[in-house]
C-alpha cells in the first residue's frame, strides 16, 4: 500500500522524500513500478481472481462475506477455499455491508382504528368463503429476509392468498388478500381475521374489505390464542403443519 501511496502522489512529492517518511527503499519503489509493467504469472492470477471476486461481490449486492461468495464461485466454476476469497476482499477493501435491523413482527401500537374480534377463536366452518384468516411472517432466501402475507381458507385450511416483499407493508397485506378474492371469484361476507397489525388496520386494507363486502375481525390485544389455529380443527382429521401467526402472535399450535 506504500508503494501504491507514493505511485499516485509522484507528482506531488519528490520520491526521495516519500521512501524516507515511509520508510521504504527508492530501489524497492522503482522496481515494484517495472513489476507493475511486466506483472509476473503469480500477480496475473491473483488480478484475475480479484476481478472474479469483485464480480461476484457486486452481484450480491457488498451484503456477502466469503463463506457465501465461495459457495457463489464454486456453483460458476471456480474452486477456491475461504481464506483465498478473505484475502481477495481485503486486497480490494471489500467488505459487506451489515444487514439491516429485522422487524419479526407486525406492529399493533398505534392509534388507528380496530375491529372488533368476531371469530371469537371459532376456527370451525361448515363451507367455504365463510372464515379467511390471515398473517405476515418472513422467510430467509438468497436475496436476504422477505416478508409473505397469507390469507387461509378456514374451511380447507387452503392457503387462498399470498404476497411477497422486502418491507412488510399494508401493500402487502393487501395483495395477498386481493389474490384471495381473485381467485375465489370476489365472495362477499366473508369474515377475514387478523392481528391488530397496522397493515391490517390500514385506510388502504380496510378500504377493501369495505369494497367487498367482507367482515373485518381482529385479535384481542396480546392473545395469540385468538389467531394461533389449532391442527385438530382439521376438517379432515390429517395432521395440518402451517400455523397461522407465527411472526405476530407468536403462538405455537
Amino acid at each position: 500500500m506504500k508503494y501504491v501511496f507514493m505511485d499516485e502522489h509522484q507528482g506531488i512529492f519528490r520520491v526521495s522524500a516519500m521512501s524516507r517518511v515511509l520508510q521504504v527503499s527508492r530501489s524497492g519503489f522503482y522496481a515494484w513500478c517495472r513489476r507493475q509493467d511486466n506483472p509476473s504469472p503469480r500477480q496475473q492470477r491473483r488480478e484475475r481472481l480479484d476481478e472474479t471476486v469483485k464480480k461476484a461481490f457486486d452481484a450480491r449486492k457488498g451484503r456477502s462475506g466469503s463463506p457465501r461468495l465461495v459457495r457463489d464461485l464454486a456453483d460458476a466454476g471456480h474452486q477456491h477455499d475461504r481464506k483465498t476469497i478473505a484475502e481477495s476482499m481485503r486486497r480490494q477493501g471489500l467488505r459487506a455491508k451489515a444487514a439491516k435491523k429485522f422487524k419479526a413482527t407486525t406492529n399493533s401500537r398505534h392509534n388507528l382504528p380496530v375491529a372488533p374480534n368476531l371469530l371469537q377463536q371459532d376456527f370451525a366452518a361448515t363451507g367455504p368463503n365463510q372464515k379467511y384468516v390471515g398473517d405476515i411472517t418472513y422467510l430467509w432466501t438468497d436475496e436476504g429476509w422477505l416478508y409473505l402475507a397469507v390469507v387461509i381458507d378456514l374451511f380447507s385450511r387452503l392457503v387462498v392468498g399470498w404476497a411477497m416483499s422486502e418491507r412488510m407493508t399494508a401493500q402487502l397485506a393487501c395483495d395477498a388478500l386481493q389474490m384471495a378474492l381473485w381467485r375465489r371469484h370476489r365472495p362477499t361476507g366473508v369474515i377475514v381475521h387478523s392481528d391488530r397489525g397496522s397493515q391490517y388496520c390500514s385506510g388502504a386494507y380496510q378500504q377493501l374489505i369495505s369494497e367487498h363486502g367482507l367482515r373485518c375481525s381482529m385479535s384481542a390485544k396480546g392473545n395469540c390464542y385468538d389467531n394461533g389455529v389449532p391442527r385438530t380443527h382439521h376438517r379432515s382429521g390429517a395432521p395440518w403443519e402451517m400455523r397461522v401467526g407465527p411472526s405476530g402472535s407468536g403462538c405455537r399450535t
